[in-house]
């Protein structure tokens, strides 16, 4: 039996929202045409606000984390767990293969290319603590990466995956975000202007991260042709990467889910793992295996620490505030503004799945890679640049991020191959998230329709362009940094939203299990249990 607490939707022909859609255009353009109008004064602006937010909510933004965090692993490892993402009886759309395969690719995107050596390089020369090019200081900045990059912000991914396609198969409402909000506001919010608004938003934030996705990604791959072929560094050669990437993302969001984004997925793991073992086996092999154990150790260790570490002893004033909001507390924003498609992608892909299958999932499948890849080029980088005087390397990322992984390369045997792979790897990397987005992007637009199919074809290329778009003309106007500190701004609010997730989440699982005990074979709540 399920339980009789939420109304079930009709399934009705797909068709736009206009509320939602018209809404979210007009924000996102609106911002566009003031960042691109008064870059200078826009910029100033938002880098105030983005101080004054680390100053003021450094400590929310670490509790909430942290609460992101317990949550998913307390309903994955409780009574909670057993429950399906869908009816009792539904088993997975996905094979495991397949299902780990979109996993792996929903949420590693071209980022990895970008920080892969930079980050660890520019926490070894500006620590939050410690003296500045140290072994201390190394040791640290792996630390520091591995908290960046782990169980924290996919916490966030299986938050928003799970509360999206738990109210969607199991309780069949629609595939949006207000859907995970109705136990508690109920039907005002599922049909009246709260739902409307909370779909609006996530809209606006999806796409404040795929434009900076787009940015990051042709700069990757720019950086790349430039290093690689001599390609000019101007904004014309520039513009011809950002074209052909938007228009192979198109075509990938209009093959839908099955057919573009799965295979792109494969191709991802293949290239991605390729570059990695490569990497691992040309250089100093035994030093980067004891540095992966020793990192994995380090960030275990430490693990409960840096979840509420806000330097404040550190005896040096306003340093590692200064850090905290340019690194830890951009980070947990950029998760945040990523969750709203990246979780809808996961629930799009998860029907059937348990709620601890889920969990576990996104948890670690992704997460074992993307550790083991930023200790390997880390500590690559870390060790040309202390060891071997790679100076061009260390200026790189400080300077250029973008160009420093070209740099390490050119360390190792047959660069030249080996960079032209990266710049596909980088291309494959921008693609999944890209294509993924735009469906999301289409999917959050309308209204009704059945909950497996996708949006229509002309909504994806409608969100594909303006994606492409608003980023050449952030690019060009030179103020696309100023994105990125909306994108920081814009986590805050949906930060809240997160939290109600998980309010309504308990509630209507609590209730699901009351109404079944003899079916699980488990205590009603109040009777035992967890």
């Amino acid at each position: 039996m399920r339980t009789a607490s939420l109304p079930t939707t009709t399934t009705e022909k797909a068709r736009l929202n206009p509320v939602v859609f018209f809404g979210s255009t007009a924000l996102i353009l609106v911002l566009t045409a003031v960042l691109i109008a008064f870059p200078e004064g826009a910029g100033t602006w938002l880098g105030k606000a983005q101080g004054w937010l680390s100053r003021s909510f450094g400590w929310y933004y670490m509790l909430a984390i942290g609460a992101y965090l317990f949550f998913v692993l307390y309903v994955a490892f409780s009574r909670f767990g057993h429950l399906r993402l869908g009816a009792d009886h539904e088993r997975p759309d996905f094979s495991y293969a397949a299902w780990a395969g979109m996993l792996f690719s929903s949420g590693i995107g071209i980022s990895l290319l970008y920080f892969a050596a930079s980050e660890p390089i520019d926490h070894l020369f500006n620590p939050p603590e410690g003296e500045p090019g140290s072994q201390h200081a190394a040791r640290q900045a792996l630390q520091l990466t591995f908290l960046h990059w782990g169980v924290h912000g996919w916490a966030i991914y299986a938050l928003v995956g799970l509360a999206v396609g738990y109210f969607a198969y199991r309780h069949k409402q629609p595939l949006a975000l207000r859907s995970a909000l109705y136990p508690l506001f109920g039907e005002r919010l599922m049909r009246g202007s709260v739902g409307n608004a909370v779909d609006c938003f996530g809209i606006f934030v999806t796409l404040l991260g795929l434009v900076t996705n787009l940015g990051i990604g042709s700069l990757q791959v720019a950086s790349g042709l430039e290093h690689l072929f001599g390609m000019p560094h101007s904004q014309s050669a520039l513009l011809a990467v950002i074209l052909v990437m938007s228009v192979v993302a198109t075509l990938a969001a209009v093959s839908g889910v099955e057919k573009g984004i799965r295979r792109l997925s494969n191709l991802n793991i293949i290239l991605f793992s390729g570059l990695l073992v490569f990497v691992l086996l040309a250089g100093p092999t035994l030093h980067l295996l004891n540095g992966l154990v020793q990192n994995l150790g380090d960030y275990l260790n430490g693990l409960v620490l840096k979840t509420f570490d806000l330097y404040v002893y550190t005896g040096q004033s306003g340093k590692g505030e200064e850090w905290m909001g340019l690194w830890t507390l951009f980070y947990w924003a950029w998760w945040i503004s990523w969750a709203p498609f990246v979780g809808m992608f996961i629930a799009r892909i998860s029907r059937g799945r348990t709620v601890r299958e889920l969990v576990c999932g996104v948890l670690l499948i992704p997460l074992g890679f993307t550790l083991a890849w930023l200790s390997v080029f880390g500590n690559s980088a870390l060790d040309l640049v202390m060891n071997q005087n790679a100076t061009e390397l260390g200026k790189a990322a400080l300077e250029q991020p973008a160009m420093s992984i070209y740099l390490l390369l050119e360390h190792y045997p047959w660069s030249k191959a080996v960079i032209g792979l990266s710049i596909c790897v980088g291309f494959v990397l921008f693609l999944t998230p890209a294509d993924s987005g735009s469906v999301m992007l289409a999917n959050l637009s309308r209204k009704d329709g059945d909950l497996d199919e996708d949006a229509p074809h002309w909504l994806r290329i409608f969100w594909s362009v303006v994606i492409t778009l608003v980023t050449i003309g952030l690019l060009f106007a030179g103020n696309f940094t100023a994105m990125q500190t909306v994108v920081v701004l814009a986590g805050l609010p949906f930060s809240v939203v997160l939290l109600l997730y998980m309010l309504a989440l308990l509630k209507a699982m609590r209730a699901d299990l009351g109404a079944q005990p003899a079916v699980q074979g488990v205590a009603p709540v109040g009777q035992g249990g967890v």
